[in-house]
This record gives structure tokens, sequence and C-alpha cells, in this order.
């Protein structure tokens, strides 16, 4: 790490940390608020939108809010949900279509917009601009920056140009320090100083652990002939047995564009199931074969997402700052959906922080207001209401599960007067390797399905090759001395890029990391039953270049 004495320094009123739908509606609403405040945002990938990835049925309800106008500005919008499909695939050639009478209330998509949330950011980014806000693509905030009484004072970019070695290439440039009155953490799922904020601050006191899925999702070019504009389609089911919780899902989008995905959840017991493999034959059932025969994939990412749900919300509030958006876990599980609460959290967020300023405070307090009116907004309203639907697929297994969901939503609209818990982590529910059944997965053939390394390039995955790895290993002995014999390392398995693999060279077996294979989905660090991976940030721009995801 570069000292202290050599960095840059820049003060703000607001420092903003990600720029995803949280953080970007968090600048735009504080610029509305008073547009002399300075403002900026930063992003580690190479643009707004390089590392949005989301499905993504959008609910308009935050954005109507932000922007009332969103029409005239041309918010990027452009497919009504036209009908809801959903189906429970019974195996690999069977399926039912579930009636609509039967379909839990918030899975209904009525009003809602097939989008890329990737563009929607974009166009978020030009609102911001254009009110006033400085955008910093490619600076990714690795560090943060702490005042005399601990309270967060601001964050420090990541250093360029250092060598694998660790030592200084001609290259150099040291980090920033971005210095703000406040600053707004919206990293996304398992941001990586959200995480070190709710260890420094105690934020995870008292809640359960968050919950974890790996989702995927491709674009495809279709054939007009099976293109249906505004159709939503989800799944339930096979490929995945009735005590692993997750489903697939796809959306017909404009321009004969089908996005189309599958979510995991990081709770899956057997150390053989591979994420990755599961989606690809999921894509050979007829129900969804149908749709892509004869189309071409132009775009593949995946990414975690959080689905702890309100029981797994930390303390949102710290001295100088707050977190905010899918980093502080306001996903709604029951829905899918979480850009319409990330949206509305960076609102409040600004809100509060504009509230205090106008007094003439001088920053770094703690704006517990937020935490208030978080829990006075609608989005503790829908949170509430899903609270059960994770702990029930868990208790029941996803068949039963989904049956009580539906008791729960649509004849007691989520007010059961109880609230179940999920007090075990993700990464301490697998079995160990000889108890779980080994799974034989099919071979890709590279028109439907596919391997990961071709799934990386499709993503435009790109790393400053000479640079320290942003994987750490807090002891490099444990994958092959602990893990390997236990779990049949499942990091070979549950990475959806082949960072991970345990190599033979003389006999003898080592593990190896790819890291620039890496597609920040952060899985690793989520699912590693050692919990033995630490994710850190690469260079600024490094990563995926989603486009239009």
């Amino acid at each position: 790490m570069t000292d202290n004495s050599e960095r840059e320094s820049m003060e703000f009123d607001v420092v903003i940390v990600g720029g995803g739908p949280a953080g970007l509606a968090a600048a735009c609403r504080l610029m509305q608020l008073d547009n002399s405040l300075s403002v900026v945002v930063l992003e580690k990938g190479s643009e707004i939108g390089a590392h949005i990835l989301s499905g993504n049925c959008f609910e308009p309800n935050a954005l109507q809010e932000l922007f009332p106008d969103w029409r005239e500005k041309a918010a990027p919008l452009e497919s009504a949900v036209s009908r809801d499909d959903v189906h429970y695939l019974l195996g690999e050639h069977k399926s039912i279509r579930v009636p609509n009478l039967f379909v839990p209330r918030p899975m209904h998509n009525e009003g809602n917009y097939i989008i890329s949330l990737g563009k929607l950011c974009q166009w978020l980014g030009e609102q911001a601009e254009a009110l006033g806000v400085n955008v910093f693509p490619g600076f990714a905030a690795s560090g943060l920056v702490r005042g005399a009484d601990g309270a967060v004072t601001g964050v420090v970019t990541s250093d360029m140009g250092v060598a694998k070695n660790g030592e200084r290439k001609a290259s150099f440039q040291a980090g920033y320090e971005l210095l703000g009155k406040y600053t707004i953490f919206a990293e996304g799922c398992r941001g990586n100083l959200s995480e070190q904020l709710m260890e420094k601050f105690d934020l995870r006191d008292g809640v359960d652990p968050q919950h974890y899925g790996i989702g995927f999702k491709e674009i495809w070019e279709v054939d007009p002939e099976k293109h249906d504009q505004g159709l939503v389609v989800h799944t339930m089911g096979w490929p995945l047995d009735n005590h692993t919780e997750g489903g697939g899902f796809l959306y017909h989008a404009a321009n004969n564009q089908v996005y189309l995905g599958f979510i995991v959840a990081l709770s899956y017991k057997n150390p053989h199931l591979s994420p990755f493999a599961e989606y690809q034959r999921w894509k050979h059932h007829p129900k969804i074969l149908q749709y892509l025969d004869g189309g071409d994939r132009i775009a593949y990412g995946a990414r975690a997402v959080n689905k702890g749900g309100l029981q797994s919300l930390p303390k949102l509030t710290f001295p100088g700052g707050m977190l905010v958006g899918c980093g502080a876990g306001f996903l709604n599980g029951i829905k899918i959906k979480g850009a319409h609460t990330a949206i509305k959290s960076g609102m409040l967020a600004a809100e509060s922080i504009h509230k205090e300023l106008a007094t003439g405070d001088e920053g770094h307090a703690e704006l517990t207001d937020f935490s208030a009116a978080v829990q006075s907004s609608w989005i503790h309203d829908e949170l509430h209401r899903a609270r059960n639907f994770g702990p029930a697929l868990k208790k029941f297994g996803t068949f039963w599960g989904a049956a009580f969901t539906y008791i729960d939503q649509n004849i007691f609209f989520g007010k059961l007067p109880f609230t179940w818990r999920s007090p075990i982590p993700d990464h301490e529910c697998l079995k160990i390797a000889s108890d779980a059944k080994v799974i034989d997965y099919p071979k890709p053939d590279g028109v439907i399905s596919f391997d990961r390394l071709s799934s990386v390039f499709s993503s435009s995955t790109n790393h400053e090759e000479d640079q320290p790895s942003h994987l750490l290993l807090k002891d490099e002995a444990v994958p092959i001395a602990v893990n390997l014999p236990k779990y049949d390392e499942p990091a070979q398995r549950y990475c959806p890029a082949g960072v991970y693999e345990v190599v033979e060279e003389g006999g003898e077996k080592r593990f190896q990391i790819n890291a620039a294979n890496c597609v920040h989905c952060k899985t690793c660090e989520i699912k590693d039953p050692a919990q033995n991976i630490i994710w850190t940030v690469p260079e600024g721009a490094g990563g995926p270049n989603y486009s239009g995801m």
C-alpha cells in the first residue's frame, strides 16, 4: 500500500461508492434537493454499467418517484410485460404450467418492464452528470479513510501500475483519497468495503447471516418467429432437486432478444453440484429450448445476489455514512427484484444527508434517521410481507415451500403472526463429499450449452495480467489439505468462471488461481466452506465489461 503522504486528496460534500442504481439514485436526489452540493460517484467498472448484471424485470415505482418525467427523458424502459408464464419442470422433458390463480401475488409482473439494468444505469449516470454530479468510472475504492474519532471520512482508490511481485511499474499511479462529509456505500451485493464496515462497526449484531444465490444471465438473439416481446417466463423444479432452492427466468426483450438465466441458492448441500452446469442443462429443457433453438448467444455473465431479506438486514448507519441497495441486502426475494428497492434506498439516504447538511452540520455524524426513514417506507413493508419466503423454502423444500408461499401471500397477504429465521450461513451447509451423490453432467454442445472459458470470453472480462492477485488465501494449505479430502474442493465447481483449479504436477496436487478469469461474482468468498478466500478489488476498470446486461 502506498504511503498516505503520496496520495492526492479531493474533498466533496458526499462521496458515493458504486455506480449502480442505488448510488446513482442517491446522487441524482442529492442534486435535485441542492444543486450547490459537490457529489462524486466512484465506479470500479470501466464505465457505468460495465459491472451491472440483472435479469431484469423492472418495477418502475421508485424511478417514478425519482424522475416523474422519465418517459419524456427517454429512460430505456422499452418492453412492457405482456404476460407471465410460470412452469414447474418435472424432469428433463416434462413440465406443468402453474395457473395464474396459484402464482403468489408478488410474482405477478403487470405494470413492469423488461429492461437492461446496465442501460438504465447508463441513463441514470447521464441524468446525474446533467445535474452536476462528478462521475468517475474506472476507480476502485479499496480502503476506508477514518478520522481520529473513528468516523468514516471517505475512501481510498486502489493504486495502479503495481506488478505481481509488488514492485511499482513505470506506469505506477498512486490511488486517491476522496474525502466527504458523508459517504454512501452502494457497492452492490457483497460489496468489499460494505463487508468491512459491517465488521468494524458490528452492523450485523443480532441479525441473521446474509444469504445468497449465484445468478447467471445470457442474452440471446432468437428467431423472430419464436420471439414474443413482453413475455416473462419463470421456472422452478428440474434440474434442481426439491431441497436445492433455485429456478430459471426467460424474458422476451426488444429487438428479438431474450434475457435468460438461472439462480441457485448458495445454501445448496451437495459439494459435487456445479451451479454453472445446472444452468447449462436447464437450457435444454423443451420449455426453454423452444425459444433458443436457431438463436445465438451474444453475452454471458454471473453475479451473486443477496436473498436474506428483512431478517438479514444489517444496521444501516455508522458515523460518517450508510449502506444502501444490495450492499445492505434490500433485494425482495419473492419478487426476485432489487433495483426498485435499491433506487428508493439511495433516495432516502440522500434525503437524510441533505436534511443534516442543511442545518450547517460539518459532517461525519451517524444519521440514524435514515434507518427510521427506511423503516417507515414501502421498502420495509415489502420486505416484511416477504420475510418468510426464503425460510419456508429451506424448511419445507421448494414444492411445499412454494405452497406455503401461496397461502402466505394470497390468503394472508404476508401478515402471518410469526417470522422464521435462517441462522445457518451458506458456507456451513455443505455435506462431506463422500456422503453426497456425484453428479454426472453432460458435456456442453457449444450450441445451446457452453463451457466456462468460452462463457468468460463472452463476458468481455479483462484484467491487467501483471498485477497482484485480487484473490487471496488466508492459508494456502487449506484447499488441498482440508477442502479437497473433505469436500472435493468445491471451488472447482461453484466458481462460474473457471478461476479455481486443482492441478497435478509431478504426482502432487496444487491449488491454482486464475485471477484473470474472475467476473467479480463474489461466490468464492461466500461459499468456501473454510472461509479461506478473501476477495479484494483489482485495479480499477478490471473485470467484466457487460454490454446491455
